[in-house]
């Protein structure tokens, strides 16, 4: 059983260092073949739709034909449409092969989790989970590392990507445990969620749309003005792992109070942290603290408002609660490039950063009014978890229970 569970583990963490390093390579490779704002945007936001599809679809999938097939699946589609890539260098085919590639990895870690949260045992799911968003994490910050030195014009980087997936899948496919069922889910509608955690649904789709805006953008800014590679890549990995050092602080801070008040605190503290970079002087070592707090505010507002989501609504909605706000950000996640590459084309890289500033300061104004409108819930019933919205666990059971074993309902 532990076997298993450490090769999947491993095996996500091989697909995410790929895909850290694809998101970053894919921003520095656009500006190279200069396609133009609208259409670069397009590309970049490709990959955020289909992983928005995928999202709503592959469920159904991984029911029909089995974890390791749908696997299988999955990663042959990224592996296929990756390779594609470099042979059609075209918007067109670029932004298919990007939707592709988006629907092929949120099937994977749809797969990865629900296979996870059914093999690992109640008292160790916790911990797995843990491991497995720490290591998802550590190999998007070791994505960074491999753009330092690879020629982006060639056809080596997507060579590399491939194999990464390539490996992950014969990691999976070649387990002799026997996978899991997928279980039938509770439904939601998506009007049920938004009257119970408005808060926790504008979040999300501004956390979507400014982290996809700064991890497409910011990269293909600093090439197209002549920063060395290496320097971009630092930057990247400084503020991958300024997200990873903050989540357990703001988690442990969340869980003992009203996490709204938090959300506004790290929304704010985003804005405050986009602007300091237009007025610091352009040196590494102003430069770089201040990356690592933008990076950190802006991945721990995610799991937040999944935090407070969840503590509105009754236990036995926690995957379908998950599940739609995962499709919530995917959604912010498809417009930031879009709107940041318009907004960067005309006011440059100083124009995205107000950009991004202003969305996050008008969250923050949302959260503070309801909070003067509605109380807290009288108790906060699931702790903070480390998640990336792009990798988030949304198919975990629920687990909290009155002593008769029936779900417990949460106090809104």
């Amino acid at each position: 059983m532990l076997v298993q569970i450490g090769t999947l583990i491993a095996a996500t963490s091989l697909v995410q260092l790929a895909n850290g390093f694809f998101n970053t390579f894919l921003s520095l490779r656009l500006t190279v073949e200069d396609f133009g704002a609208t259409l670069t945007g397009i590309v970049l936001s490709a990959y955020f739709i289909g992983f928005t599809i995928g999202a709503v679809g592959c469920g159904g999938v991984i029911q029909r034909i089995g974890h390791i097939r749908a696997y299988t699946a999955f990663a042959g589609m990224v592996v296929v449409a990756t390779a594609a890539m470099p042979l059609f260098i075209s918007p067109l085919a670029w932004i298919l092969c990007r939707a592709v590639i988006g629907i092929g990895c949120v099937g994977l870690f749809i797969t990865t989790e629900s296979w996870l949260n059914a093999k690992a045992q109640a008292d160790q799911r916790g911990r797995v989970f843990s491991i497995y968003m720490v290591g998802t994490f550590l190999a998007l910050a070791a994505g960074q590392l491999l753009i330092g030195k690879l020629a982006i014009q060639s056809a080596t980087p997507f060579n590399m990507i491939i194999a990464l997936f390539a490996l992950a899948l014969v990691m999976v496919s070649t387990t002799r445990a026997e996978a899991p069922m997928i279980t039938p889910e509770a439904s939601l509608r998506y009007g049920d969620l938004t009257r119970q955690a408005p808060v926790a649904v504008a979040g999300c789709v501004i956390s979507g749309m400014i982290s996809s805006a700064f991890y497409a953008l910011v990269p293909a800014w600093m090439l197209s003005n002549h920063i060395p590679q290496e320097t971009i890549a630092l930057f990247m990995l400084v503020a991958v792992l300024g997200g990873l050092a903050l989540q357990v602080p703001v988690g442990r801070l969340s869980d003992r109070g009203d996490r709204r008040i938090v959300l506004a605190g790290l929304a704010l503290g985003y804005s405050a942290a986009a602007i300091l970079l237009v007025l610091l002087p352009t040196r590494l070592a102003a430069v770089l603290p201040v990356a690592a707090l933008l990076g950190g505010f802006m991945s721990t507002l995610y799991p937040v408002c999944v935090a407070h989501a969840l503590d509105r609504m009754p236990a036995d909605r926690v995957v379908a609660v998950s599940g739609r706000l995962i499709l919530v950000s995917g959604f912010g996640s498809a417009l930031g490039p879009i709107v940041g590459a318009g907004v960067m084309a005309r006011f440059d890289i100083n124009g995205l950063l107000y950009f991004m500033a202003t969305a996050t300061a008008l969250l923050a104004a949302v959260v503070i009014l309801r909070i003067r409108v509605k109380a807290p819930p009288e108790r906060v019933e699931r702790p903070f978890e480390i998640i990336d919205p792009l990798a988030a666990p949304i198919s975990q059971e629920p687990e909290a229970t009155d002593a008769d074993g029936t779900p417990r309902a949460v106090a809104a």
